[in-house]
């Protein structure tokens, strides 16, 4: 769960440089203790291979920010100013009106945050060309929209718009309670709303469940160990604050499930194409979500050998249900030293078993004294965002 302090399950080296409070993250990296290999390795029985723990050492948007506009690397300067200010930012030292939510928002000051350099690419979007995400079809903006609102209402009498946060962007302040907070989502909830009525009122981080693929890493670090057999690759993920799970990429060249059979990662078909793992990805849940898409997401992923310690990545995503037109993102992963991770503890979202009762007893407990007359009513506060300073982030 993203509120709780994380401890990642790979060993990682801290820089010596700290500034503004942020510490910046260096991971091991096996080229340290191991002479250089062939840039294209291949197991014994003849395949390129992709094996070892690999993650993407710095940041980098998903989307290009405007002011960004027409280029596709920083300059060196750019990236100095922006890891200058990105750690005076995550030292969270900035105040609000003290004693109000907002003030104490942040549960962690920069001794408990760390971050990655800032990347070369100004987006992981490669095409289209101005990094950003295409355009939503008509249908995905009324169904936003929709859910956007129904979100609002629930925040509507909190300090957030009160304060005209950029949490409540699009909505405004009445500090009478909405009428729609006994209401169902429009859809099956994937992301943390302003109310804890029953367990899918929660994210599906509050629930130990994954985001699943495609996987573009988290503020709290994702790795990848990629393990292959004759006939078979499995991916182990290791996300955020415990949201781990295993991948399996049939590579027999059957087709795909029924199209009723769906699966929370989806159904990874590969093959070989050259040095290229190439992976065609269908049937998703529909209670998985990226960016709008669910159950019609289709992945296009290609995983290259570049070197020693290098690895790209590559996928096409598509849903023409949410998108005018498919799109591309790359990430370059680095390889992770094996002597250093040799302790590979498998990751489990442990704390959440107890956090998610107790997010629920809370809010009962806080219901029932509001009752009695003791205490704000809990609908007059915010329990749905948090970490003052999101909107400052300068890489968006």
């Amino acid at each position: 769960m993203r509120d709780h302090f994380f401890r990642p399950t790979i060993v990682v080296v801290i820089a010596a440089s700290v500034a503004g409070g942020a510490i910046f993250l260096s991971v091991a990296r096996s080229s340290a203790e191991a002479p250089a290999a062939a840039a294209s390795p291949k197991t014994p029985w003849g395949e390129p291979d992709l094996q070892g723990i690999w993650t993407d050492e710095t940041t980098t948007p998903l989307q290009r920010s405007a002011k960004y506009a027409n280029q596709e690397f920083f300059t060196d300067a750019q990236r100095a100013e922006l890891d200058q200010t990105r750690a005076a930012m995550m030292g969270r030292e900035r105040r609000v009106e003290r004693g109000t939510e907002l003030d104490v928002a942040g549960a962690y000051n920069g001794q408990f945050v760390s971050v990655k350099k800032t990347g070369k690419r100004t987006s992981m979007i490669v095409d289209p060309a101005d990094g950003r995400v295409p355009a939503l079809t008509p249908e995905a903006q009324k169904i936003q929209a929709t859910d956007r609102e129904f979100r609002l209402a629930l925040l509507q009498s909190t300090e957030t718009c009160k304060s005209k946060s950029v949490a409540c962007r699009g909505g405004k302040y009445d500090p009478k309670p909405s009428a729609r907070r006994a209401e169902l989502a429009p859809r099956y909830n994937t992301a943390r709303m302003n109310r804890f009525d029953g367990p899918e009122d929660g994210a599906l981080p509050d629930r130990c469940l994954t985001m699943g693929l495609p996987e573009f890493g988290a503020n709290a670090g994702s790795f990848r160990r990629i393990v292959q057999t004759p006939g078979g690759i499995t991916i182990f993920y290791d996300v955020g604050q415990g949201q781990g799970w295993q991948r399996n990429i049939v590579m027999n060249g059957s087709p795909h499930l029924p199209a009723n059979m769906r699966q929370w990662y989806g159904d990874s078909r590969g093959h070989w194409e050259g040095n290229t793992l190439v992976v065609d990805v269908t049937n998703f849940s529909a209670k998985t979500d990226f960016q709008g898409s669910r159950e019609n997401l289709h992945l296009v992923e290609k995983w290259t050998r570049t070197g020693p310690n290098a690895l790209d990545y590559e996928v096409r995503i598509e849903d023409p249900t949410v998108w005018t037109k498919a799109w591309t993102v790359k990430l370059e992963f680095t390889k992770q030293s094996e002597q250093a991770n040799r302790i590979y503890y498998e990751p489990r979202c442990n704390e959440g078993n107890y956090g998610l009762p107790g997010l629920m007893h809370g809010q009962r407990t806080q219901e029932a004294d509001f009752a009695k007359g003791k205490g704000p009513n809990p609908a007059i506060r915010d329990i749905a965002t948090d970490f003052v300073g999101v909107e400052d982030d300068p890489l968006q």
